[in-house]
């Protein structure tokens, strides 16, 4: 019997610091449409998807608290698959502009299409659909890729 390599099989959730649960629990629940699964006190909101426990915990750090800086170590972004066709992502654009979210940028990344904007603390949020696995599966560096896109 041979060992295998001991490694992570996925990633089970985040953790977001956040300034304010007030103004960050709508963002996530109604604007994103996360499911609110429970609440830890007045500190933190736990989210799913719908198939795990949570995949997105809130935590208040405090209306004082500062946003990281540019160029400093830390998450770049979160993404969340909002469909599987550029339909789909349209229509999530839309439901963005009713909410009065607007669009920090629009992606081709050849493996997924995506949108990006800012939750209210300025964390930034791609919304994306995957293309064909063939297009990874095919050609592993097509992952690199961010070209124009043009919904």
């Amino acid at each position: 019997m041979t060992a295998q390599a001991v490694r992570v099989h996925k990633l089970g959730h985040a953790v977001l610091k956040v300034r304010s649960l007030e103004t960050s629990v709508p963002f996530y629940r109604d604007v994103l449409g996360l499911n609110e699964v429970a609440r830890h006190g007045r500190q933190m909101v736990f989210f799913s998807c719908g198939e795990n426990h949570h995949d997105l915990a809130l935590l208040e750090v405090g209306a004082q608290a500062p946003a990281p800086a540019s160029g400093q170590v830390g998450l770049y972004h979160l993404a969340f698959k909002v469909g599987d066709s550029l339909d789909e992502l349209r229509a999530f654009r839309d439901h963005l502009a009713t909410h009065g979210v607007a669009l920090a940028g629009q992606s081709d990344h050849r493996v997924s299409q995506s949108l990006y904007c800012h939750d209210p603390d300025g964390i930034m949020i791609e919304l994306y659909v995957d293309a064909d696995p063939a297009v990874w599966l095919d050609d592993p560096g097509a992952v690199a890729h961010i070209g124009a896109l043009d919904l």
